[in-house]
């Protein structure tokens, strides 16, 4: 089969937007893969040779998006594993201290590719589930902390570790101790009703009348 015949299609889950950069940007990562089936007229994929197919047990670094069309439970071009970062040796550094790790060099989208692995269907991808979880509980706290307490202050010193996902996180932080501070300082418009719980006064009115 010609790798060329293969429709592009994105891995799509409920976290994935089409339209989104960082997720783009996230699909390109690389992942260590192999070969399991000759891939005629792509030899262009593989630097080392000037062949023009690739031929089975040549191992490449393949962006998430194109291996996870080409390694799947009906298809298998290719195979797959996982990346070091989110290997045993990696898991074990951040299970001993989160908070210390360098994510953002590491991957600067390290949750957010770390989850789109789990599509694949590997032996350590339970592992792996549990170490991107309690890492993000590990830090989330610290996060938080930082974020309430640098009010008006340069925060580059507190984000530079932070993958992009903690960065949003510290970001919506600030932002909520901002609302905060302008609240108790009088600075923020009159405090209205929230939009759910209006819709369900005028629904029991209508009850009501109706009664």
């Amino acid at each position: 089969m010609s790798l060329v015949e293969i429709p592009y299609t994105r891995y799509s889950s409920s976290s994935d937007n089409y339209y989104c950069i960082d997720d783009i940007i996230a699909t390109c990562e690389k992942i260590p893969s192999k070969v399991e089936q000759p891939l005629f007229r792509l030899g262009f994929l593989d630097p080392s040779t000037d062949n023009t197919t690739i031929q089975p047990g040549t191992k490449l670094e393949l962006p998430f998006w194109l291996a996870s069309s080409l390694c799947t439970r009906r298809r298998r071009l290719v195979s797959v594993d996982m990346p070091k970062t989110y290997k045993d040796s990696f898991r074990e550094i951040l299970k001993a201290d989160a908070n210390v790790v360098d994510l953002h060099k590491i991957g600067p989208y390290y949750y957010s590719f770390g989850s789109k692995l789990l599509h694949f269907d590997h032996p350590e991808i339970g592992d792996i589930a549990d170490s991107l979880l309690q890492g993000f509980i590990s830090r989330f706290r610290r996060i938080m902390d930082s974020s309430q307490n640098a009010y008006n202050e340069d925060t580059t010193h507190l984000t530079c570790k932070l993958d992009e996902s903690e960065r949003c996180v510290f970001k919506a932080g600030q932002k909520g101790l901002d609302d905060f501070q302008r609240w108790q300082t009088g600075q923020t418009t009159k405090i209205n009703t929230s939009q759910m719980v209006a819709n369900h006064r005028k629904r029991k009115r209508v009850v009501m009348e109706e009664d």
